[in-house]
């Protein structure tokens, strides 16, 4: 079997990019996983030359919703390719008024809100705890945050995503009790997301799309003609954003922990380890644990 050459930069697009116009020398791929199959063909290429690869989180013509994305798979199949940093592109509702329709948000905290999917790729046999105190990769969202400044795109660094089940969007007085507790900005996707890439060792960071005031706001109210305007006027900046920011992204030395983030969460004794699902999850945690 050909050996397939590391690519250590994912992009993982959200509502509206399900291409990228910028990728040069496409390959397209299908991987399966022990967890099933991504949400689409993985796309790998060029920007600004520099080897990466792209996958769209929903599937090309947007055909599953928030809780059917098979994350486990997503993430499996980007970190079997190499994948050291990946770069989460999604669209969000704002709770502060600061932070308004087609700006970007950088998050550096995350809320988790959703009910029963799945977020973790252990158990059945394995115990595993990570440590996830910091859920992004503050390194990787400080270079995409100093990208953005560069050429000019409204940008904010910091600030809380909560992720909420969907796929309706939220009620008023759910709207407001995340505004009361200080949150930035809501979204559908982020969760299970950014848990698996951290089991994986990947460095993760989100690029938050606004596109509406949530229900909030008097006479901005959601509604879907506005955030499709709105998402589609961001998507021009994402792709800008990504030419300019994936050179300092690829010259990165990793000095972070996302990177060691399994090297002591691993509970359960070599000895009472379940080698099938051992086997499943030795592309993560093989270089830590071994049966015995």
């Amino acid at each position: 079997m050909k050996k397939i050459e590391p690519i250590k930069i994912a992009i993982i697009g959200g509502s509206g990019l399900y291409n990228m116009k910028d990728l040069q020398e496409i390959k397209g791929m299908r991987l399966h996983t022990p967890f099933g199959n991504p949400s689409d063909h993985l796309k790998t290429g060029r920007i600004s030359g520099i080897r990466c690869v792209f996958l769209p989180r929903h599937g090309r013509g947007h055909r599953f919703l928030p809780s059917e994305i098979n994350h486990r798979a997503n993430i499996y199949a980007l970190k079997s390719l190499g994948v050291e940093q990946i770069l989460s592109v999604g669209a969000v509702g704002s709770l502060k008024e600061e932070l308004p329709p087609r700006h970007f948000v950088f998050p550096d905290q995350l809320v988790d809100e959703t009910k029963g999917r799945v977020s973790t790729f252990f158990g059945n046999g394995i115990v595993a705890h990570a440590a996830f105190a910091e859920p992004y990769c503050n390194d990787l969202s400080h270079l995409l945050y100093e990208a953005s400044s560069r050429i000019g795109i409204n940008s904010h660094l910091g600030g809380t995503y909560v992720c909420m089940e969907g796929p309706l969007f939220s009620t008023k007085a759910e709207s407001e009790t995340h505004r009361k507790m200080g949150y930035s900005v809501i979204g559908m996707t982020a969760i299970p997301e950014a848990k698996l890439a951290r089991e994986a060792e990947i460095c993760y960071a989100s690029v938050a799309l606004v596109t509406d005031y949530d229900v909030w706001k008097e006479g901005e109210e959601v509604s879907v003609e506005k955030v499709v305007e709105n998402l589609y006027a961001n998507i021009t900046n994402v792709q800008r954003l990504i030419v300019e920011a994936l050179p300092k992204i690829a010259a990165r030395r990793r000095g972070c922990a996302c990177g060691q983030a399994m090297g002591h969460a691993v509970f359960t004794q070599p000895g009472a380890i379940n080698r099938t699902t051992y086997k499943k999850l030795k592309l993560l945690i093989g270089n830590y644990v071994t049966p015995k």
